[in-house]
């Protein structure tokens, strides 16, 4: 449900605030450390950010995905790291609970996730399951009235820091397919849950994944999401739908911000005696830059509004549309980081400027959630089929 728009208003406006005057002068901090400061982590709780998308019902502040969106697009414009601390609360790691739970579960779980007390992780991806998601191994056996769980998760973020996991797991192991997957929540200090060490990455440093192994792990049947087995993949591609939305805006607010830097060293570097914005050449990029942001704003909101009606009434394009709207923010953010770089020339490559380090973070976005290759997919097959 929708907030009144007053409510909202002040929502943006205090988010704004916080992104520029605590998180923008953070980004050096996250960016040695490689870690997001406790008490920005504290102020994200206070803010209500671990539980945007969660209801009213559950504690958290429920904003509808055209809200979510907005609200996105201003936290993007600062280092990618700060959302991932309770990205996976607002997205993967919640609304799979959140759609497709029981009443029971929802009141155990999403209060404490929207607090930020719990932090949960999606573990979907494995060593050989990744874009094949269909064809993830790790298993979950009914034995009594616990389901024993063995296998291996990878690139998990949040691992680290969570509380418990939106596992999917295979329950029906002569079912190869999706319709052998089910979803669990299974809570860190299971005793056979071991992390892996933390992964070093290209950029985005600050957030943090790792393996998480599962060696005869066992969790009640109770667990199982829905208390239904065989649903799980339905639920996984449900979340991903909405999450590619929240990444769009994600990307779209980087954007805005790499856009800006851009400007601004344009504005203030010198060359044969004048600024280089002069120079029409650096100004076709800026244009192109400035276009695509448009571009990517306008399909960010048509999407969003349209994930919005289709919770009344069923959209059989939505799926495409969160396909295409990912695929084109995020390639877009990448032409643009690509262009700010060369706009910099030299200095673009060195790490005193923020355009090298945020040309790194953005590679990412063309990777998780689906990759632009997937997207590419799924926008071909709903074609295909005349959606």
């Amino acid at each position: 449900m929708a907030l009144d728009p007053e409510t909202f208003s002040l929502l943006k406006e205090a988010i704004h605030r916080f992104v520029q005057e605590r998180l923008v002068p953070n980004e050096d901090r996250v960016e040695h450390e490689d870690d997001v400061p406790a008490e920005i982590i504290a102020e994200m709780k206070e803010l209500g950010l671990f539980g945007l998308s969660i209801p009213e019902a559950y504690d958290g502040i429920g904003l509808s995905m055209m809200e979510e969106v907005e609200i996105c697009m201003e936290l993007g414009q600062t280092a990618l790291a700060f959302r991932s601390v309770f990205g996976t609360n607002v997205g993967i790691g919640s609304q799979g609970i959140l759609m497709d739970g029981t009443e029971e579960q929802k009141q155990t779980y999403l209060p404490k996730i929207a607090s930020g007390e719990y932090i949960f992780s999606f573990a979907l991806t494995e060593p050989n399951a990744g874009s094949d998601a269909a064809s993830l191994q790790t298993t979950a056996i009914l034995d009594g009235n616990e389901y024993v769980i063995n296998g291996t998760k990878r690139y998990i973020t949040n691992a680290v820091r969570a509380s418990g996991f939106t596992l999917m797991a295979r329950t029906d192991p002569s079912n190869k397919g999706a319709g052998g997957i089910s979803a669990f929540i299974v809570p860190r200090d299971t005793p056979g849950i071991t992390l892996g060490k933390v992964d070093p990455k290209m950029g985005q440093r600050g957030t943090k994944t790792c393996d998480v192994i599962f060696e005869n792990a066992r969790v009640p049947a109770a667990n199982i999401i829905g208390g239904k087995p065989g649903v799980g993949f339905k639920t996984a591609m449900k979340v991903l739908d909405r999450g590619r939305f929240h990444i769009s805006a994600m990307a779209t607010g980087m954007a805005k911000r790499i856009l800006k830097e851009a400007l601004d060293y344009a504005m203030q570097r010198k060359q044969f005696g004048q600024a280089i914005a002069e120079f029409q050449l650096v100004q076709g990029m800026l244009a192109d830059m400035q276009t695509e942001l448009y571009a990517s704003e306008c399909m960010v909101r048509d999407g969003a509004r349209r994930y919005d009606a289709s919770q009344t009434v069923k959209d059989p394009q939505l799926p495409m549309l969160a396909a295409a709207c990912k695929y084109f923010t995020t390639e877009s953010v990448g032409r643009a980081a690509d262009k700010a770089v060369q706009i910099h020339g030299g200095a673009g490559y060195m790490s005193e400027y923020k355009v090298e380090r945020f040309y790194r973070d953005v590679r990412l976005l063309r990777l998780y959630e689906g990759t632009s290759q997937i997207q590419q997919v799924i926008i071909a097959k709903n074609l295909l089929k005349g959606l």
